[in-house]
């Protein structure tokens, strides 16, 4: 098989998914091709969050504020109804030195359209009425935080691209690119292309160099998010809620709590343990309930924790979105968007540029 298309995407996970969406949506031949089923990557090993706030993080903040705005309008497009409910992000501050970097980052996150604020303990206590007896010193707390579902976007992304006019091809990795002469390898043919966009996550690291671009992507990491047993009767909703020193991070899903806490690495026993001791430290109510797996995946990584977005001109053109470093969820919809104008080379609406490798500091 060897076929012509105008743009091709690698990856069919959420943000290759908005980007296709947003290609063919603006009148551009795309094909998406994906290595194993739409959604099966990182895609597949979130906590179904989407919300605003990125500590110390802006750039992330700014991408966050753009796609919750779409997130909100996904009934006119792309025209499905998505399930978010807003329960509000938690962060508890137990040191007077988080509370600085609190402050310090305030007026950036501002400037990026982020409502974050600073709280009490007691207030935080109103707001998450299972936090313990904890030394805590002060909470940031933002509303704009939704449960929403994960699949539900991937399908809704996938069924509008289709309908603008995109290829969809699952079971289909790439074996090589030629980003010099547009030619995109697979196993069932070759696939030329006047831009290829690289939004392969977690494969991501050897298709950048393959064009030439050197992009500081750090080994795929392994994410798992456990899930508790069912909670006791009368276990009040809570937001979103992130124990900063720790990681421990926390929501409700339905009749348990879906819990992670960075990564697993190789000890995956002892990672477990720590998660129990600091849930329970947390959450004296939760202690003794028995953690099981919820689900896992690879993630991409930056090395600041930052997608990097941006292009080679052409053409050939070679565009990428990769390095979400779990926060391809709450960002897609805007990298699509961003994709989109580098490549039809229109007005972007931010400075694009700050995302680009070469633009950020990565010491």
């Amino acid at each position: 098989m060897s076929t012509d298309s105008r743009v091709v995407v690698i990856g069919g996970g959420v943000i290759g998914l908005s980007i296709a969406f947003h290609l063919a949506e603006a009148g551009v031949d795309v094909t998406l091709l994906e290595r194993g089923t739409l959604g099966s990557g990182a895609s597949r090993a979130t906590a179904d969050v989407v919300r605003s706030y990125f500590a110390g993080n802006p750039l992330s903040s700014a991408l966050a504020v753009r796609s919750l705005e779409a997130y909100r309008a996904f009934p006119t497009r792309p025209g499905t109804e998505l399930p978010l409910r807003q329960v509000g992000y938690l962060v508890l501050f137990t040191d007077d030195d988080q509370v600085a970097a609190f402050h310090a980052d305030q007026p950036a996150q501002r400037a990026a359209g982020v409502n974050v604020e600073l709280i009490t303990p007691d207030e935080a206590r109103r707001h998450n009425p299972l936090i313990g007896d904890l030394p805590l010193t002060a909470a940031a707390y933002s509303p704009d935080a939704y449960i929403s579902d994960t699949t539900a976007i991937v399908t809704a992304y996938a069924t509008a691209a289709e309908r603008a006019g995109a290829a969809l091809r699952t079971g289909c990795p790439v074996t090589a690119i030629d980003p010099e002469a547009g030619r995109v390898q697979t196993a069932d043919g070759e696939i030329s292309a006047d831009a290829i966009v690289c939004a392969a996550g977690a494969w991501s690291a050897s298709l950048v160099r393959c064009a030439g671009v050197d992009l500081p992507l750090t080994e795929p990491i392994e994410q798992e998010l456990l899930t508790t047993d069912p909670l006791p009767p009368g276990t009040p909703d809570i937001p979103v809620t992130l124990h900063a020193a720790s990681g421990l991070l926390i929501r409700r899903r339905d009749d348990r709590m879906l819990i992670g806490m960075g990564y697993p690495g190789p000890d995956r026993e002892s990672w477990r343990r720590q998660v129990a001791r600091q849930l329970t430290d947390t959450y004296p109510s939760l202690a003794g309930l028995a953690l099981h797996t919820a689900v896992t995946g690879l993630r991409d990584a930056s090395p600041d924790k930052t997608a990097f977005i941006g292009h080679r001109p052409g053409p050939p053109a070679f565009l990428y979105a990769t390095g979400f470093s779990g926060h391809g969820l709450c960002n897609a919809p805007a990298a699509g968007e961003l994709v989109r104008d580098l490549y039809l080379d229109q007005d972007p609406g931010m400075d694009v540029t700050a995302l680009a490798i070469g633009a950020r500091r990565m010491g």
